[in-house]
């Protein structure tokens, strides 16, 4: 029997990428090494590169899924794999040189031009619109998870539902806090301990139930559902990889009951996500060290009473092996009345002060930027060794990475559901704007996105929980951060005059959408510097 021609495309696109990296690893290579310097060089081709593997491995992860599926997914598997196949020869063609690759893209790629033709059809498109439009739910396709995973992803489905969307555009238009109810019942929901084993009083299972716990809560909002996790994951691996028993039974059960709430102290403004740059300083006294600087992008400052924050133990020219992570306390609430603003003076004479930033989007949590100064903390609250901190923290991101691609993923189902019910509902030119063509092959590409970025999210849940996957996080990350934001677009783009406006939370969907390229690392310092890097690393050495 025949290979699928889907498949047939898709090993066309990966023995091209396979040699578009070795091509790369020949320009940044100096004594067998991979070169810095030259890597900063080619950085327009190698970021390319790194989304081409993004991409790669999303159409894969559907394909792989859509096998065992009905034929609508199959169908939507396919139409995925062939938009990859036209961005690769987008990304590529007559741009060979630039990658220092000897072929032609249009050349190789020539075989499947026909496939990619029909597949990308306008009357099969708008065919496979038919079959989604007569669809109740599950536009995307199924989630593919067992029936225990499933009761789990209906149960938070419905906390968001009854719980976290009646409050969601409040909070985005006052630029409000996350109530204390809300949290209490997170709390008891087990939400916050979701990354932290049970014999620390956690409810971690895998990490594919936190991915659907995560994907449900930010279809409801981003801000202040999907995200409350973030923080804790982060700073509960950090521990577990790196914390005494002492700290681990100390913090880990406050953490997952909700009594410890996290703030995540890392990015600076001089550094942002050159982390092996951080200036802010802890100089060791007696008793442990007091921190000095700036840091920025704090998220639930105000509201947390615990930064995991990382420092400089070394002098200024160590690089990331001087950096030390901490764990720096402060009073839950210092006001009841300004949750965008925060002071606080220690017995010691130390300060912390912090001001929220204004943002476009991302809102419940508030994000600030929060000066220490001779702020004390005691050498318990040490994480690790000094010189440990870069790498207790990266530990931290690798988590924060798939839980990242999870809040995109819920994002994208929110603007997808609500671009359906406006394009059935509104009327155009006589007809409902569902039954345009170009709106039909607008939610199928929509729908054809979301599925696979989804499911390769439950595929990089399943590797880490074998101990695997830190590269594949990047990869997920990578690929449904930038296509929430182009999702998200395109379901306001459907709603007109109307998706500009706060009627229609289409809106906000778009504006917390354009976050998620920026935070947990920036796509650029990702894709540079974790995906291309280790890839173009892994050619080298072998």
């Amino acid at each position: 029997m025949s290979q699928h021609p889907a498949k047939q495309a898709l090993e066309t696109a990966a023995s091209m990428i396979d040699a578009l990296g070795d091509s790369l690893a020949k320009q940044v290579e100096q004594d067998g090494r991979l070169s810095r310097t030259k890597l900063d060089a080619i950085q327009p081709a190698a970021f390319q590169y790194a989304y081409l593997l993004a991409e790669l491995e999303a159409a894969r992860a559907g394909l792989r899924y859509a096998a065992n599926r009905g034929a609508y997914e199959q169908a939507l598997a396919e139409t995925y794999t062939a938009m990859v196949m036209r961005r690769l020869l987008q990304r590529v063609g007559m741009r060979e040189a630039e990658f220092g690759w000897e072929g032609d893209a249009y050349v190789t790629l020539q075989p499947h031009r026909a496939w990619i033709e029909s597949t990308l059809s306008t009357e099969r498109l708008v065919q496979l619109g038919d079959s989604l439009l007569a669809r109740d739910a599950e536009w995307s396709g199924a989630y593919g998870v067992s029936e225990d995973h499933e009761e789990v992803r209906k149960v938070f489905a419905r906390f968001a539902d009854e719980k976290v969307a009646p409050l969601a555009e409040h909070i985005h238009r006052h630029d409000d806090i996350i109530p204390e109810s809300l949290l209490q019942e997170y709390a008891a929901m087990g939400v916050f301990g979701i990354s932290i084993p049970d014999e620390y009083d956690g409810s971690f299972v895998d990490n594919l139930t936190m991915c659907l716990a995560t994907e449900e809560l930010s279809r409801a909002s981003l801000g202040a559902g999907g995200s409350v996790i973030t923080r804790p994951e982060i700073c509960a691996k950090a521990i577990l990889k790196g914390g005494s028993d002492e700290q681990k039974r100390k913090w880990l059960p406050s953490i997952a009951q909700g009594e410890t709430l996290v703030s995540v102290a890392v990015t600076e403004p001089n550094a942002g996500s050159d982390v092996a740059n951080v200036r802010v300083s802890a100089k060791r006294v007696e008793g442990g060290y007091v921190i000095n600087g700036e840091k920025t992008w704090c998220t639930f400052a105000g509201r947390a009473n615990v930064f995991i924050l990382l420092a400089r133990t070394g002098d200024a020219n160590s690089g990331h092996k001087g950096l030390t992570l901490f764990l720096v306390e402060k009073p839950a609430k210092i006001s009841d009345t300004d949750h965008h603003h925060f002071a606080y003076k220690q017995s010691t004479g130390g300060t912390c002060e912090g001001r929220a930033i204004p943002t476009l989007g991302y809102r419940g949590m508030h994000s600030f930027s929060v000066s220490f100064e001779d702020y004390f903390v005691p050498e318990a609250n040490r994480l690790g060794d000094e010189g440990q901190g870069f790498v207790l923290q990266m530990e931290g991101f690798a988590g924060g990475r798939i839980q990242t691609a999870a809040r995109a993923v819920g994002v994208m189902e929110a603007a997808l559901r609500e671009g359906i019910r406006y394009a059935q509902d509104r009327q155009v030119f006589g007809k409902p704007l569902a039954q345009q063509s170009l709106t039909r092959v607008k939610l199928v590409e929509m729908a054809a996105t979301l599925m696979v970025g989804r499911q390769l999210s439950y595929h990089v849940a399943e590797l880490m929980d074998e101990g695997k996957g830190s590269m594949e996080a990047s990869l997920v990350k990578l690929m449904t951060c930038r296509e929430a934001e182009q999702l998200t677009r395109e379901a306001m783009q459907l709603h007109g005059g109307m998706g500009y406006s706060e009627e229609y939370p289409v809106s906000r969907y778009w504006t917390d959408a354009r976050v998620l390229s920026i935070f947990e690392g920036a796509e650029e310092v990702l894709a540079l510097y974790v995906v291309a890097r280790q890839a173009i690393a892994q050619r080298l050495a072998s």
